[in-house]
């Protein structure tokens, strides 16, 4: 049955301050509840109905695929930012609520910093808005509840049971936006034995197997070198949150994820985890090489390292013409890759000696148009030279409000219809929470400059 929405005003006085409050009920036959508001509004929200809705959307030009939703964004570091980014490049207006002071964690993580902003803040937390919110404030909390009703999606990456004892869980958020899609982001899951500890990348890698297969083949374990359990987290939670959406088209309603590092990692195990679930075979480390393809791996040159993935036995073939070692092809006990596995000790020293003969750059130059995926290894002032990486889009220039010029990494994703060149640069805490009030929750300059006063809300100055 349809929800129904009623709404009546109440008086009541704050400080020394009477402000009218419009109580909004939404009814279901399911859980009728009532969800009183604490400020004024010029004019009430309307009561959500799991609809789609629409916010102010962009005037002229190409319109991206999520203008007109809006995200609210209580989450922090890294997992729950990048997934929200990543709305946001797509066109959602993303509101990021961050705690008065220090705000989000990473503003603190540096050097680097671009003037005051450290570089990790800035890399994660383009197309934003910030707004600065006490949750340890009740007039806080119920901004956050007014937040929720109005939006399309809600992220956020507290301990399980936190925000539901905060009156910001699922299951009463939902009764008065039946509509919203509630993405959760912990460590290891909502329910079960871990769920109650705190989820960083380094020990979710460690604990899911990660950084067991990582490092060299005689060497210890080692952490990758960029959150990569973290960044996949939010890669499927990005994915889940659009999958939501679309059902939400077909249905109408929200739903609750439950979207953790753990699990996200362990299931990019992919044929690590197959051989040892379904072999019993247990992994190792390998370097940068293969187990199960060979030869697939890096190699030192003369002033550097290449990469060469000779996936099948054509490939192996091209790779001996272009070292000049053709007579390794016809060698019994390299005729095929599984003969090349289990021979691969006295192959990859043959290979190895002949690449430390040239420099990379003359091998590039010798394997091109043979067929054989190679590749330098790159440090990260190579990798921004590349003349692929900027046709890609892959550095991209903001203005903003305190550091002028910041450079990130674009998106990795392109689409036909538009184009990212409209992006905003990362907020400063607290820059836009007067303008959210006001255009969002229309409060008036009454209510909006009492909160300030309470300190339940902080504005930036610079804005």
């Amino acid at each position: 049955m349809a929800a129904m929405c009623g709404r009546s005003i109440l008086r009541r006085k704050t400080s020394s301050l009477y402000i009218d409050v419009w109580t909004t009920r939404c009814l279901s036959a399911r859980s009728p509840v009532s969800f009183p508001s604490q400020l004024r509004r010029n004019h009430p929200v309307r009561c959500p109905m799991g609809e789609r809705r629409l916010s102010q959307a962009q005037a002229g030009g190409p319109r991206r695929p999520l203008e007109g939703l809006t995200v609210l964004d209580l989450t922090r570091v890294l997992a729950g930012p990048f997934a929200t980014m990543l709305l946001g490049d797509l066109g959602a207006q993303v509101i990021k609520v961050e705690r008065p002071g220090a705000g989000d964690d990473t503003r603190a993580w540096g050097p680097p910093f671009v003037g005051a902003e450290s570089a990790y803040f800035l890399s994660v937390n383009r197309n934003k808005k910030s707004i600065s919110v006490d949750l340890k404030h009740p007039r806080g909390v119920a901004i956050i509840q007014e937040l929720a009703a109005v939006c399309d999606v809600l992220v956020e990456n507290f301990l399980p049971g936190k925000l539901p004892r905060l009156g910001l869980g699922y299951e009463q958020l939902c009764e008065v936006n039946p509509g919203l899609v509630y993405c959760s982001i912990s460590g290891y899951g909502q329910t079960g034995p871990q769920a109650q500890s705190p989820g960083y990348d380094s020990i979710a890698s460690a604990v899911s197997g990660m950084m067991h297969i990582t490092g060299s083949e005689d060497g210890e374990p080692v952490r990758p070198g960029v959150a990569m359990t973290d960044l996949a987290t939010g890669l499927y939670a990005h994915g889940a949150v659009m999958a939501a959406l679309l059902q939400r088209h077909k249905t109408g309603r929200g739903v609750h994820i439950d979207c953790n590092l753990l699990s996200s990692q362990v299931s990019c195990l992919t044929h690590i985890a197959a051989n040892y679930l379904n072999g019993g075979q247990e992994a190792r480390r390998w370097g940068t090489a293969h187990e199960s393809i060979v030869p697939y791996q890096g190699f030192t040159t003369k002033d550097g390292h290449i990469v060469v993935a000779a996936a099948n036995d054509q490939q192996f073939v091209s790779v001996c013409n272009v070292l000049k070692l053709k007579h390794l092809t016809n060698q019994p006990e390299y005729k095929s890759n599984k003969l090349r596995v289990q021979n691969r000790r006295e192959l990859l020293r043959t290979l190895s000696q002949r690449f430390l003969q040239e420099k990379t750059a003359d091998w590039l130059r010798k394997f091109q148009g043979s067929g054989v995926p190679v590749g330098p290894i790159n440090n990260i002032q190579e990798v921004f030279s590349a003349p692929q990486v900027k046709h890609n889009g892959l550095i991209q220039e903001m203005e903003h409000p305190t550091a002028g010029q910041v450079t990130v990494p674009g998106p990795a994703v392109r689409f036909s219809s538009f184009t990212h060149d409209r992006a905003t640069p990362p907020p400063l805490i607290g820059q836009h929470t007067v303008q959210v009030l006001r255009q969002t929750l229309s409060y008036s300059d009454d209510v909006i400059n009492a909160l300030l006063e309470s300190k339940a809300v902080t504005q930036n100055e610079v804005s």
